[in-house]
């Protein structure tokens, strides 16, 4: 029977399960999802030893979290972590408005997010990006005033750079910062993955699939539907698709030696970066999950490690993770050094 274990989010956070239930996709972002298949998945995750699912109260606008609660009732509410993540703004026909992390607009999004949920507290609570309007110093004050009300337990930051962790560390405990990372999503390595180590700051990793091109079932005839983002992220457009599919294909070699498949080898590998780092499977359905979670028994020694690297070494993807207009959103690829921000 697997075993799933637990890890701890940074010095100051709450202890977890070792990989955590990310819901996203089973209310927005890649096409239709089925309810009941998505509660029966929130299930099976929680009977398998998963505690720790992340939300965010714009998944689906406010869909995510009613989903969530319906999931959870009847479970014993202390057995699960909730992350939540607020600020990003929408129009009524899902639409990308900006983001507003500042205090005002932070208090309120807990509160409707509370009432979604249908509990009194959440256990992380964390900007989505960036504010550039908002000095990170005062989002953080904020949920600091929360988390002294008793609203929230944990504080987290989600896609931002070690300069900005530095600032927000220094006006509350950082519990773990949430990021993309993957073998085909490596930039965190260079600054921001020190620097958390340093601040004793864990990290939630998503997209440790990269939103199902590392899956090991992504063929290029796949349809997509509209509102499906994948539909416009470079990576899984025309000669990127095929580079980056050539990529899955030298890491399905090295997961067939090992009897795992390709997401098991690929989860594996964000796990073993380090035990502050706490994967984030974005599983819809309960067989995604069910293989996700084998990925807890696959393990990766020195001559594996090597192999991958040599397979998809770092920066070996082609395209970049999101359009130009959202990468321009996240402060986690702003060098340490450039520039400071100004407010």
């Amino acid at each position: 029977m697997t075993v799933i274990g637990t890890r701890k989010l940074g010095r100051t956070g709450p202890t977890t399960s070792a990989l955590g239930l990310g819901a996203m996709g089973m209310s927005d972002m890649y096409g239709p999802a089925d309810e009941a298949e998505s509660i029966a998945t929130i299930h099976a995750a929680l009977d398998a030893g998963v505690t720790l699912i992340d939300t965010g109260d714009f998944y689906g606008m406010g869909h995510n979290e009613l989903l969530i609660h319906d999931a959870l009732r009847g479970r014993d509410r202390e057995s699960v972590q909730l992350s939540v993540k607020f600020g990003a703004q929408r129009g009524p026909d899902g639409s990308w408005l900006g983001y507003d992390a500042s205090p005002a607009a932070t208090k309120t999004a807990l509160a409707y997010t509370l009432r979604r949920l249908r509990t009194d507290y959440v256990d992380v609570y964390r900007p989505a990006r960036l504010d550039p309007n908002v000095p990170i110093e005062e989002t953080v004050g904020a949920i600091a005033d929360l988390v002294k009300a008793g609203y929230v337990r944990h504080i987290g930051l989600s896609e931002v750079g070690a300069a900005t962790l530095r600032r927000a560390a220094a006006v509350h405990p950082i519990s773990d910062l949430q990021i993309e990372y993957s073998l085909i999503s490596r930039s965190p390595e260079a600054e921001v993955l020190p620097t958390a180590r340093e601040l004793g700051i864990g990290v939630t990793a998503y997209g440790v699939l990269s939103r199902g091109l590392l899956s090991g079932h992504w063929t290029p005839q796949r349809e997509l539907a509209g509102t499906d983002f994948r539909g416009h992220s470079p990576r899984f457009q025309g000669e990127n698709l095929a580079h980056n599919l050539a990529l899955v294909e030298a890491l399905r070699a090295i997961a067939e030696e090992k009897g795992a498949s390709v997401a098991q080898v690929a989860i594996a590998w964000v796990a073993g970066r380090g035990a502050d780092v706490v994967p984030l499977v974005g599983a819809r359905r309960r067989e995604r999950l069910s293989e996700a979670l084998g990925s807890v028994d696959v393990h990766l020694d020195a001559a594996d490690l090597a192999a991958i690297e040599a397979a998809v070494p770092a920066d070996a993807a082609a395209g970049e993770r999101y359009a130009a207009a959202q990468m321009a959103h996240l402060d986690s690829e702003r060098s340490e050094h450039s520039a400071p921000r100004e407010h």
